[in-house]
């Protein structure tokens, strides 16, 4: 997985994302949007707008944000 939203996207929810996404791989769960990484290409737009900086790479995450990745995969049932 390459990207992951996080925190500051509960609740917000700008989908400023889903709107640059090429290829439609960003989906709104129930109380924040999720990456899809078999779909992503990860060129990086939905980094650049994301009004509330959510969005991280996965190497670039903290044991606070952690927990993102395995809600992201859990979203879309993969391990």
């Amino acid at each position: 997985m390459a990207f992951v939203i996080t925190e500051p996207c509960i609740g917000e929810k700008a989908a400023d994302c889903v709107d640059v996404c090429p290829v439609d791989c960003i989906e709104e769960g129930e109380d924040q949007f999720f990456i899809d990484p078999d779909v992503c290409i990860d060129c990086g737009a939905c980094i650049v707008v994301c009004p509330v900086e959510a969005i991280v790479e996965d190497t670039e995450l903290t044991p606070e944000t952690e927990p993102f990745l395995e809600k992201a995969k859990e979203f879309y049932g993969s391990n």
